[in-house]
């Protein structure tokens, strides 16, 4: 039989783990969850998308100017790759920084290892890759970019690709570069010549293969990850020959979001055009005119439109092209500076975030109506969790 004081101190305990459960956020899962950068203020707002609303913003990451965020194999952390190369583990459920260092003098993103062990960053200054324990920041392996005695690269392009490997394309030298992190410590590197300024690459959703677009000529340098001693090989050698080149405000942007059916939808450096590749040929499958210099060219997952924004003075237009007729089927105004899109996993809807007008408007892509608008502080770029289980973002 229980006394009094016995029933006092159940009845206390009962009131201290109550209080315990409403004091600890709801369970949910992340799959919905993504971040905006903020790059004026150095912050993200976490983000879902399944209800369109902001959940919080975390603050303190340093200089966010051409951020790029990856994410861990449970898509519960976001890393986040600032300009000044600070490298910063966020957790997206708790809305705080696990760990923030700074691992370069200037970096432009980075990409996690095939079974999610290694973080692996990308850098301008000094030039070269390295790789991050993905638990702790630990720094693992380094692998410098010189490509001649006392020489070294910008590196652009990273992207993860099946065999704990990455790929990238190094500016200066005019190379392709494939690192084995097999043995994370003692990383392999092959090399492949690629052509004049390779300026940024994207690696097929299959992972066989890896792309990287010219910037001092024009044509895309292709490498078969499944054969690479056959080297690279050229596409779309000389697409503007006889034509006069328009200076480049902004330098486009590569990525497997490309890829829609059996082509690839790439932008041309300098010129009012989306240039159409045949997958299964890479030959050039069309034209299709746009409104101003494309930077990204991003197919809807289900591959049915691609939507494509541009550089300066035309940044306040999106278009989306049909892909079965290969004709610009809606233009929009999203607002001032339109710089990112990122698609809901599913396609249903694009989020698009336009700097100077400081907001985020969620698209229908299927009737093009408006159907949020969130206020941001200058946002840039758009990165939702499913990219955690895609190869090669």
């Amino acid at each position: 039989m229980r006394t009094p004081r016995l029933r006092v101190a159940i009845a206390g305990l009962l009131v201290g783990l109550l209080s315990a459960c409403t004091q600890m956020p709801p369970l949910r899962g992340t799959g919905d969850l993504g971040v905006v950068i903020e790059r004026a203020s150095g912050s993200v707002q976490v983000v879902e998308n399944t209800h369109r609303t902001s959940l919080g913003r975390v603050e303190g990451l340093g200089d966010l100017s051409h951020a790029h965020v990856t994410y861990s194999r449970d898509a519960r952390y976001a890393f986040v790759f600032g300009r000044d190369g600070g490298l910063t583990k966020v957790d997206l459920l708790t809305q705080s920084i696990v760990k923030r260092i700074i691992q370069a003098g200037n970096s432009i993103g980075g990409s996690v290892s095939q079974d999610g062990s290694l973080v692996v960053a990308q850098n301008y200054e000094p030039g070269g890759i390295k790789a991050f324990d993905a638990d702790t920041l630990e720094l693992v392996a380094e692998v410098p970019a010189e490509y001649a005695p006392g020489q070294f690269s910008k590196v652009v392009g990273l992207a993860d690709v099946p065999g704990q490997k990455f790929a990238y394309a190094l500016f200066d030298a005019g190379e392709i570069w494939v690192t084995d992190f097999s043995d994370p410590k003692h990383p392999t590197t092959e090399r492949h010549k690629a052509g004049l300024q390779p300026y940024d690459g994207l690696v097929t959703p299959d992972g066989r293969y890896f792309l990287a677009g010219l910037f001092g000529e024009d044509g895309i340098a292709l490498l078969d990850l499944w054969h690479p001693e056959k080297g690279v090989r050229k596409i779309l050698d000389g697409y503007g020959r006889g034509e006069q080149k328009l200076p480049v405000y902004k330098m486009p942007h590569l990525r497997g979001w490309a890829m829609a059916g059996d082509y690839a939808f790439l932008p041309a450096v300098g010129r009012h055009e989306v240039l159409v590749v045949d997958t299964h040929t890479w030959k050039e499958a069309g034209r299709i005119p746009v409104k101003s210099q494309p930077v990204f060219v991003m197919a809807r997952p289900d591959g049915r439109q691609v939507w494509v924004n541009f550089a300066f003075p035309d940044n306040g237009w999106v278009q989306v092209i049909d892909v079965p007729t290969l004709k610009v089927a809606k233009t929009l105004e999203p607002g001032k500076a339109v710089l990112h899109m990122e698609f809901t996993p599913r396609g249903e809807a694009v989020w698009v975030s336009a700097r100077d007008s400081n907001r985020v408007t969620v698209y229908d892509t299927a009737s093009f109506e408006a159907r949020t608008v969130l206020p941001a502080e200058a946002p840039s770029g758009i990165f939702f969790t499913h990219r955690a289980s895609r190869i090669g973002f």
